[in-house]
């Protein structure tokens, strides 16, 4: 199978090279040629498999240049070595039936971006063999919370590898921020700029597209990559969840085989949610993906009305990771929906950085709007839905999973639809425990996160992750902060390069 870019399909390369390259130089992203199918006797067989094994047929499906050999070396380097705090990798709970929690935060830095992160060093570094690439690969990321400390986490020491990180000084949380700033490792770097997650994502893109900066780092024997979900490394990891969870729901005989699922994500640059759409095309039985968005509802606005506007006022909330207005992976979906017309999506994405703005056609709108259901919640509906969950459930949530569950029960009361639903959980409570604590009553002053964590533990009985408690005896290490305007410029610092 080949990759292709968004922007010029004429382009066809290996999925060894999309991992490599991460974005395309015409400035698009990578997408299959043509979607893999899983057939029934195929996804009925993965009920009585590990998740690594799931993690194996589905990649095994998209990266056709790997061999066995390397797929499964990759996957159980990933998943099988204690990086995690639960064998099954991620878990499934339901709080009703019909509502499942699926968990993905038992990685290392409790966070969804864990399941995707683990395992991309591993497919990079094989990539790079696969591909002759003789430079060191210099990751380059922006985040807006948890891709920076996952993706961080993941490359730390590396071989081969470098790794960069970018995000808004004040556009995550404290314990977010404590989790970069402290990173170990002799090849990592954390900068802050001064601005939001788009500024940062914007300024990371226009680097890596620059041909100047690319003739630089040849020069000094560096190549850029990326671990933000521009990168189809990072993308294909997260079909693998939504594939698990529905062989899982079978076997666990919550659904009867070939029942149809919705899933929930709450989503800012649209990668998760694209990731159900793919499973959706493989042939797992995907009914409604409902998108669920905060304050920044850009992408609530563009699947109900097919116009996409980021000339609107932006807001930092108490769910970080979703304070976007520029969401990088819907061009994929829109890619697919056109017929693959790279000239429409050029053309789009074209307006959208000299208008911030584009509208696409009336039958692309009919599409959306049969495979989604877009809404948002407000601070105040994020923090009732937490502390409703609390109350109904005993079961405690964070700021990006309410906010999905809140669009959930806002669709299932809107439409009646009674099939089972699959809600992502994208974080531990334990990364957002200021806003946590206040959803649950908690007025009380703390000294720290570490106090807060520990009153959130008394309240919610769930245990304090040891990869944040540890985090109270690290000292920072990057504390430096500059313009969004000279994020060049602190690359070539980070590098050791003169410009």
């Amino acid at each position: 199978m080949n990759y292709q870019s968004t922007r010029n399909k004429a382009l066809k390369i290996s999925s060894a090279e999309a991992i490599v390259s991460g974005i395309s130089k015409d400035g698009g992203l990578f997408v299959p040629t043509e979607m893999p199918k899983l057939s029934p006797e195929e996804i009925k067989a993965m009920g009585d498999m590990s998740y690594t094994e799931r993690a194996e047929v589905v990649f095994g499906k998209f990266l056709t240049d790997f061999t066995e050999s390397e797929i499964k070396s990759c996957v159980e380097s990933a998943y099988s070595h204690g990086s995690f705090d639960t064998e099954n990798v991620m878990e499934l709970k339901t709080l009703k039936p019909g509502e499942h929690i699926l968990e993905l935060w038992h990685g290392p830095t409790c966070a969804f971006k864990d399941m995707a992160l683990q395992i991309l060093p591993h497919l990079l570094t094989t990539s790079v063999k696969k591909t002759g690439t003789d430079k060191k690969v210099c990751i380059l990321v922006a985040t807006s919370g948890d891709t920076g400390k996952a993706a961080l986490e993941g490359f730390k020491d590396a071989p081969g590898t470098g790794i960069l990180v970018f995000y808004p000084e004040n556009g995550v949380s404290a314990m977010q921020k404590l989790q970069m700033i402290t990173q170990e490792g002799s090849n990592v770097g954390v900068c802050a700029i001064k601005g939001n997650f788009d500024d940062a994502q914007t300024g990371v893109k226009k680097i890596f597209t620059d041909p100047e900066v690319a003739a630089k780092l040849s020069e000094n024997g560096i190549m850029f990559s990326s671990a933000n979900s521009i990168n189809w490394g990072r993308l294909a990891p997260q079909i693998v969840y939504y594939v698990s969870s529905y062989a899982q729901l079978v076997k666990d005989g919550k659904i009867a085989f070939g029942d149809m699922i919705n899933v929930c994500v709450p989503t800012g640059n649209f990668g998760n949610i694209l990731a159900a759409y793919y499973a959706k095309l493989m042939g797992i039985p995907i009914g409604k993906l409902i998108c669920a968005s905060n304050s920044n509802n850009v992408l609530t606005d563009f699947l109900r009305t097919g116009v996409y506007d980021r000339n609107r006022k932006f807001y930092t909330t108490i769910s970080p990771s979703m304070d976007i207005l520029i969401s990088s992976n819907l061009e994929r979906l829109l890619y697919h929906l056109s017929g693959c017309d790279d000239k429409y999506i050029s053309k789009l994405y074209k307006d959208l950085a000299e208008t911030g703005r584009f509208e696409v056609s009336e039958a692309i709108k009919a599409i959306l709007q049969d495979i989604f259901y877009a809404d948002f919640c407000t601070e105040d509906e994020t923090k009732a839905t937490i502390s409703e969950t609390y109350e109904k459930y005993g079961y405690t949530i964070d700021t990006h999973t309410a906010v999905a569950v809140g669009v959930y029960n806002k669709y299932a009361a809107e439409t009646g639809d009674t099939k089972d639903c699959v809600i992502a959980s994208t974080a531990s409570p334990y990364k957002f425990p200021a806003a946590v604590l206040e959803s649950l009553g908690d007025k009380s002053s703390y000294a720290d996160e570490f106090e807060m964590a520990e009153a959130l533990n008394k309240k919610s009985g769930m245990a304090v992750p040891k990869a944040l408690s540890d985090l109270k005896s690290k000292k920072p290490r990057f504390t430096g902060s500059v313009e969004k305007t000279e994020m060049l410029g602190a690359v070539y610092s980070m590098l050791g390069i003169n410009r």
